[in-house]
């Protein structure tokens, strides 16, 4: 039979699958450290799109776009460049727990992120449904990758492939009873892609998500709601805006124009649900899928369905719902705090027993999206497969939710896929410097059940990592990977220095100086413990270490730690089921293993 496939004659150096939050980062990244990189996209009218709410922020998630824009990556930029609103949320608490959160226009967003990618050197943007990832057996190096090959039979050509591939992976979306095959609402799955992780030996989890109706604004009554409109004047999430203060009339330091930071903003609403709603809701459960046993996929502890929060706490007579706009230049709102995969029909009966909702139209019904997953367990800190050298994964491909954490991961694995491809050392983030290193760290380490969502309570170390001390913490991290330009890295470096100096030469230096001055003693003993944990950081594992026969271990912590392969003892002792009685013997044997290994040599 005649090859009907066509190799595409450019090779690539870093191929990624999907054009998602994840996926802008990972090209971005790789295009902007000067590989031919090739981004992927199913359609190209999607890419950058907020497929549930049209926010980007809030609590440890403000921490990850600011940390994504210290790197040197876009989604503070653009998230900027398109809000509806800004609003600084809990400034009634500490510094650790506040957070910025925007309102955000996501057609505007969609476009800006689109024309960035197009006007980007070094990167083509290609329509293409991915069905295979290709790899060669290379010896006893195993199997590595050399490209894709997407549903026309086109094969492109690669050194590193990262996958970014949201819930489109044997996507399912269901509304009552009703299901269909869908990555998004009316958007084919992608099934070839996840038999062709499963052959390659990857290990594939389901997890589930959902998300609300969009109602017609015009049927929404908003005085009987109230009113949360953002802050004045707002605040930006890229460190850019700031950084034109300390540029040097000579430099060349540019910002883009803004027209949204001239633009009225545009306010949310709040409104609840009652003791009716609920009943409308207890009385239609055997129309639900999720109470039914039909989705199989594991949900969100953080963000489940109303049907889920009126069942598991009944004693609750209200439960919030924001009213939120979704554009400048359409009728439809979010309402958050709703996610259901109820019948439609169930779905406007509940929401018009609620305040300013009793003559409410819904232009799109919420629904339920299972999807296939690679439990990251099988990654590196580098967000590189242990088994397929030079196949990355990265976003809700590794079990998280949410814009940020997949662009946090995004950019991460974009950066790897460079060095790995440069043959240089693999860029990575501790715990102890970033919320983007807790996050990868727990991916790691722990066993991801449930969609996973950024916490500030994740991270032992939230005093000294507020969003507000990102640039400090990264950006010497950025310009070091190369994504930072000169003149941006001369700005910060005049912000360090004033800080140094306790000069006030701006109100982000001097906000910066109180909270050190305020919270002193606080950020000396977090940062002595950063001190004790980085001694048990650098004990490393060798990679050959046989945790299956190591005597006095547990046998869960030997099951857990082959099974993870930690490649250092801190690692180690954040696995659940690794207890500090199995880390004194783990030491024990480390001990024993180097004496050893230090015989051999002499």
């Amino acid at each position: 039979m005649k090859n009907l496939s066509y190799t595409y004659p450019k090779e690539y150096d870093v191929i990624v699958i999907g054009a998602g939050h994840a996926g802008i980062e990972a090209a971005l990244a790789a295009a902007r450290l000067g590989c031919q990189a090739l981004l992927l996209t199913m359609n190209i009218d999607t890419i950058a799109f907020m497929s549930c709410n049209p926010a980007m922020g809030g609590p440890a998630k403000s921490q990850l776009i600011r940390e994504v824009d210290a790197l040197g990556g876009q989604i503070g930029i653009s998230t900027d460049l398109t809000f509806l609103q800004m609003k600084m949320l809990n400034t009634n608490k500490g510094p650790a727990v506040q957070a910025l959160r925007a309102q955000s226009d996501r057609k505007h967003y969609h476009r800006v992120m689109k024309r960035v990618l197009e006007e980007q050197e070094n990167l083509d943007l290609k329509e293409g449904l991915v069905e295979e990832i290709l790899v060669t057996r290379i010896g006893e190096r195993g199997t590595e990758v050399i490209g894709v090959k997407t549903r026309l039979e086109t094969v492109y050509q690669g050194k590193a492939v990262v996958v970014t591939t949201g819930t489109f992976l044997n996507g399912v979306i269901h509304t009552g009873m009703v299901h269909m095959e869908c990555g998004r609402a009316g958007e084919f799955p992608a099934k070839g892609l996840s038999k062709s992780l499963a052959s390659l030996g990857l290990r594939l989890g389901r997890l589930k998500t959902g998300t609300p109706a969009r109602l017609n604004k015009r049927s929404i009554d908003f005085s009987k709601m109230l009113v949360q409109p953002g802050d004045e004047p707002p605040k930006m999430f890229s460190f850019i805006w700031e950084y034109q203060q300390y540029a040097s009339p000579s430099s060349s330091f540019n910002l883009p124009h803004n027209p949204s930071s001239s633009l009225p903003q545009v306010p949310c609403h709040l409104t609840w649900t009652n003791k009716r709603t609920h009943e409308i809701i207890r009385a239609n459960l055997d129309r639900s899928p999720l109470f039914q046993g039909k989705i199989k996929g594991t949900g969100p502890r953080y963000c489940p369905s109303i049907e889920d929060k009126v069942v598991r706490f009944p004693e609750k007579e209200h439960q919030q719902c924001f009213i939120e706009p979704t554009g400048r230049d359409t009728l439809e709102m979010y309402a958050q705090g709703m996610n259901t995969s109820l019948p439609a029909d169930v779905q406007l009966a509940m929401f018009q027993t609620m305040p300013g909702l009793k003559k409410v139209e819904i232009i799109r019904p919420g629904y339920a999206v299972e999807y296939d997953y690679v439990p990251s367990s099988q990654l590196k800190h580098s967000l590189e497969t242990k088994e397929i050298s030079g196949l990355f994964c990265a976003g809700q491909i590794n079990g998280t939710s949410g814009y940020e954490e997949a662009a946090a991961q995004g950019i991460v694995a974009g950066i790897n896929a460079a060095t790995k491809v440069k043959g240089k050392d693999f860029f990575l983030l501790g715990r102890e410097e970033s919320f983007t290193g807790t996050l990868i760290d727990d991916l790691i380490t722990k066993d991801i059940e449930e969609p996973y969502r950024m916490l500030t309570s994740r991270s032992e170390y939230r005093l000294i990592l507020r969003q507000d001390n990102a640039d400090l913490r990264l950006t010497g991290k950025g310009y070091q990977a190369g994504l930072i330009s000169k003149e941006r890295y001369q700005c910060f470096l005049k912000k360090q220095a004033a800080l140094l100096n306790q000069q006030r030469i701006s109100p982000e230096i001097s906000e910066q100086i109180d909270i050190s001055e305020k919270y002193e003693g606080y950020i000396k003993r977090q940062l002595d413990q950063v001190e004790k944990f980085k001694r048990l950081e650098y004990k490393s594992i060798p990679e050959n270490m046989d945790f299956k026969n190591l005597h006095g271990l547990s046998r869960e912590a030997r099951h857990k730690l082959e099974k993870l392969k930690p490649v250092s003892i801190g690692q180690a002792s954040r696995i659940a089921g690794v207890s500090p009685a199995d880390i004194s013997v783990l030491l024990i044997h480390l001990e024993t293993y180097r004496r050893k290994a230090g015989a051999m040599v002499e």
